[in-house]
C-alpha cells in the first residue's frame, strides 16, 4: 500500500512539473495534463487527481495575496502590497480583498502559509499571550 501511496505522489509531482512554465503555473499545461489523465486514466487516477489538486492548489495560494481589512482600503494600497510582496517572493503576487471588521483596525496577509500580521486585533492577541 505504501507503494501505491508513493506511486500516486511521484506521478502527481511529475504532472506539477509539467503544469509550471518559467516558474509559473500554466493553466494550458494544466488543461493538457487534465486531458492526458482523462485520455489515459492512470492506475488509482482518483488519488493522483487530488494529488495533484493539492499541489496546483498549493502554488496557486503562493502567487495569491489574502488581505483581509478592518475598513477600506484602496486599491492603490493593495496594489503596494502586492508589489512588495513581489519584490520579496521574487514572483508576481496578485491580490484578494476580504473584509474582516474582527480586526478592528489594519490589515492581515496570507500568502500561501505565510502571514503578516499588521491589525490591532492580531496585537491584542499578542499582548494577551505575552501575559
Amino acid at each position: 500500500m505504501a507503494s501505491g501511496k508513493k506511486q500516486v505522489q511521484l506521478l502527481a509531482r511529475q504532472f506539477f512539473k509539467l503544469s509550471v512554465v518559467n516558474g509559473t503555473l500554466s493553466a494550458d499545461r494544466v488543461a493538457g495534463v487534465l486531458e492526458y489523465i482523462e485520455k489515459h486514466r492512470p492506475a488509482n487516477t482518483l488519488a493522483v487527481l487530488k494529488a495533484y489538486q493539492r499541489l496546483v492548489t498549493a502554488e496557486f495560494a503562493r502567487g495569491r495575496a489574502v488581505v483581509e481589512h478592518a475598513g477600506f482600503v484602496n486599491a492603490a494600497a493593495l496594489d503596494a502590497i502586492a508589489a512588495a510582496l513581489s519584490k520579496k517572493y521574487s514572483r508576481p503576487v496578485t491580490w484578494v480583498a476580504k473584509p474582516n471588521p474582527a480586526l478592528i483596525a489594519g490589515v492581515r496577509v496570507r500568502v500561501g502559509d505565510d502571514t503578516y500580521e499588521s491589525s490591532v486585533a492580531g496585537q491584542l492577541t499578542a499582548l494577551a499571550a505575552a501575559v
